[in-house]
């Protein structure tokens, strides 16, 4: 555990490199989010937006269609800064325009993210996701890669499972707190309050309205950008072409994401089903009042609600 939030320990000795290291730049832009949150559409969103003056968005040879979104957008530290103090970061420069920006991402809260944050800020879009969805996808995900090195969340170390977690066990410890990167409420907490706080460098932003009405919200992201959108752009269709291209049914159908991976985790387990709501399949109404009553209590006073 660090600063509250539990994490594993190889994952703990990188956040040391990450305060020693990292040196943000003013063009940087931060993807953060908590797992199973709509992470790898917003890393697909957000390269899109800012490098479609390089990639049109109606070439056959687009990043995008060739690589995954993880693999374009590295976490801090779950990539770049876990086996190295001092990673190589001029190969993740999106183009030899030195005013282009770096794309990063982080699963950490800002909390962790601060310090090598304070010199230097820069643009930090945060996506969150109701809990109860989160929850859900989580479990799906963690068992469509049990032969992958997850863990026992109650403990600071790795175990390859064969069999899969149980669902109560899972809702149990997320309840807890206890869980990669959590708590989940703290964790959405500490960029819901930067948002409100600097609003200039953090944007606060929902799956479900994302879902609901993605022209709108991706028009607001490249506003925070720094790209909007032209309008001979948006009378040329480019808003709704970046969206068709970061689409769930366009992403999972590509090549490289039925076969890829990264880190012994098949690209294809990133897709599921991305729908709001799904939660209501798998929870019993005494999972979602205990779990409502534990949201309601922890943001309490905070004005985020879900």
């Amino acid at each position: 555990m660090f600063q509250g939030y539990w994490y594993y320990e190889d994952v703990l000795k990188s956040i040391p490199n990450i305060h020693s290291s990292f040196q943000s730049q003013e063009t940087d832009i931060i993807v953060a989010s908590f797992y199973k949150s709509g992470t790898t559409w917003l890393k697909a969103l957000t390269f899109a937006l800012v490098q479609r003056s390089k990639h049109s968005l109606e070439d056959h040879h687009h990043p995008l269609l060739s690589h995954n979104p993880h693999e374009i957008v590295p976490y801090l530290e779950l990539d770049l800064y876990l086996n190295s103090s001092k990673p190589d970061l001029t190969k993740f420069i999106s183009s030899s325009s030195s005013s282009s920006p770096r794309l990063f991402s982080t699963h950490m809260s800002l909390d962790a993210l601060k310090l090598p944050l304070k010199k230097s800020p820069c643009k930090v879009v945060y996506v969150c996701r109701n809990v109860k969805d989160v929850l859900v996808s989580l479990w799906c995900f963690l068992n469509a890669n049990k032969g992958v090195e997850w863990g026992d969340f109650s403990q600071n170390e790795k175990i390859i499972r064969a069999e899969n977690y149980s669902f109560k066990a899972i809702f149990e410890s997320f309840c807890n707190g206890v869980t990669l990167h959590g708590p989940f409420w703290d964790h959405a907490l500490s960029y819901w309050r930067g948002s409100l706080e600097d609003p200039k460098h953090f944007l606060f932003m929902r799956y479900e309205e994302l879902k609901a009405e993605p022209r709108t919200q991706v028009k607001r992201l490249a506003e925070f950008l720094d790209c909007p959108f032209t309008k001979e752009e948006e009378d040329n269709g480019s808003v709704d072409k970046i969206l068709e291209l970061c689409s769930l049914s366009n992403l999972s159908s590509l090549e490289i994401n039925k076969t890829g991976s990264l880190g012994g985790v098949d690209y294809e387990t990133y897709f599921r089903k991305g729908q709001v709501g799904d939660w209501k399949s798998y929870m019993t109404s005494e999972m979602v009042n205990k779990i409502d009553m534990i949201v309601e209590e922890k943001l309490k006073g905070s004005g985020l609600k879900f």
